[in-house]
């Protein structure tokens, strides 16, 4: 039952694989959209994460949904959970 918890817990974000040419990690980039708390403007920020990837077929573009895990290594920190379009 703590193992579905952890699950519960841990966070999911869509963005978009901007390079694959890793062995088994994804480079995705999330884009949010926020408003300035005094002008009210809407402008974007974008993030990129670095993912690992058990999906053999993942290529530059193709949008994913990733979660946190644990460290695979210094820099990943995510892991990717499915495919969602091309």
């Amino acid at each position: 039952m703590k193992s579905n918890m952890q699950e519960a817990k841990r966070k999911k974000i869509v963005g978009t694989v901007t390079s694959a040419k890793m062995a088994k990690t994804v480079v995705v980039l999330v884009e949010v959209f926020k408003v300035h708390p005094k002008y009210f403007k809407r402008f974007r920020k974008s993030m990129k994460f670095a993912a690992h990837n058990e999906i053999p077929d993942l290529k530059t573009g193709d949008k994913v949904v990733i979660e946190e895990s644990k460290p695979y290594s210094k820099t990943v920190h995510w892991r990717v959970v499915e495919k969602i379009s091309n």
